[in-house]
């Protein structure tokens, strides 16, 4: 049967022990627990160690790197410490798909939502392979443009970092090399895959709202002949309950989430702005411009997804209390009518993605995220 969740998601939710319990749960989030703190260690030891280094942009692109890091390992520990929550939302969205399949125009809107999801999870997951592969390549060309990194250990990382042994020889550099590429793939494949995992859900309740404005339409018309028999008042308010239950389901999962990364990208797109604002005048500008700029653009692009996903949620739940108020209710009795202002009543308030149950996510904020960013750069770059 088909799902709105992709089998690429749903096969990342189990690679990285998301996925509630299931049997490989357990090794998976062992695995991902060690590799993380391991690599993490080296990170921060490099950013502690190299904290008054000369080269500025140099310290800045670790800051940056060490710091996805981080909110990916972040945003796994709140997906694991909250998998009863993703447990019942898979159970509500399983019977949203079970009880739909009979009717023609549920399971038309279903199938399209489960399209888009499946090709905006594609999307944002390729993008960020891309991005990945060009940042691997600008460090690598950055050693080849450079004549005075022919020793191996001269030679800049894919990933900043201060291990505990000595790159001596060319084959113990490949090895590093190849063992960070390893890393830094899964690392975005891991951040990927809890984006998508937002847009999914996401557009299945718009979906879901895409139903009820149906029936309600559909129940309170002229021509309704036997469709009120059908579609009664009270499976309309028990599909608002649902649609509500779920989009809290949705915030109770993501808003720490959303709240550590707005924190964290926010500092992040400065980070990489000051590398590349401070590399457009040195000799291998080519080579770092290749590595920070689709870093850059898909550091923007997860802020953007967040925000737009909060402001897409706001304005789908207005839609219903517009589709309630503009049926025809006022021409049926007044015992069904009343029923039909209590809908119109909770709507108003409005469905929401918060930070940190602090603030909404919405377009807005991701212009005071760009501009928060643009601020600490101009300070940055005065100061060096």
């Amino acid at each position: 049967m088909q799902t709105t969740l992709s089998r690429l998601v749903r096969f990342g939710l189990h690679i990285y022990g998301i996925w509630p319990y299931a049997p490989s749960t357990v090794l998976f989030r062992l695995y991902w627990i060690m590799m993380l703190s391991m690599a993490q260690v080296f990170q921060y030891r490099y950013v502690i160690v190299n904290i008054h280094m000369d080269d500025f942009s140099q310290f800045m692109d670790g800051v940056s790197s060490a710091m996805a890091s981080s909110l990916l390992y972040i945003k796994l520990v709140l997906l694991w410490t909250n998998q009863r929550i993703f447990f019942d939302m898979l159970q509500m969205m399983s019977a949203d798909w079970q009880d739909h399949i009979t009717s023609r125009y549920s399971s038309r809107v279903m199938t399209k939502t489960a399209n888009i999801a499946h090709r905006a999870s594609r999307w944002i997951i390729g993008f960020q392979m891309v991005a990945v592969v060009f940042y691997s390549a600008g460090v690598l060309a950055a050693n080849i443009d450079n004549p005075e990194r022919v020793e191996p250990y001269k030679r800049e990382l894919i990933l900043k970092m201060e291990l505990p042994f000595n790159i001596s020889t060319n084959s113990i550099y490949v090895a590093v090399q190849s063992v960070q590429f390893y890393h830094l793939f899964f690392v975005a494949c891991g951040i990927t895959t809890i984006n998508s995992l937002l847009v999914t859900l996401i557009l299945h309740v718009s979906g879901q709202i895409d139903i009820l404005r149906e029936r309600l339409m559909k129940a309170f018309s002229k021509n309704a002949t036997g469709s009120t028999e059908e579609i009664t008042m009270q499976s309309l308010i028990t599909k608002h309950q649902q649609i509500i239950i779920f989009s809290e389901s949705i915030e109770n999962l993501y808003t720490y989430i959303a709240f550590m990364m707005l924190l964290s990208d926010t500092l992040i797109i400065c980070c990489l702005g000051y590398v590349i604002a401070t590399s457009l005048d040195t000799p291998n500008a080519a080579a770092i411009l290749v590595k920070s700029v689709l870093f850059y653009i898909t550091m923007n692009l997860e802020a953007f997804i967040y925000c737009l996903s909060g402001e897409y949620l706001s304005a789908k739940s207005k839609m219903i209390g517009n589709a309630a108020y503009d049926s025809l209710w006022y021409d049926f009795p007044a015992k069904e009518s009343r029923m039909i202002l209590f809908v119109i009543i909770r709507s108003q308030k409005r469905l929401a993605i918060t930070s940190g149950k602090i603030m909404d996510l919405s377009l807005e904020r991701f212009t005071s995220v760009v501009k928060a960013s643009a601020s600490y750069l101009s300070l940055l770059l005065a100061m060096y």
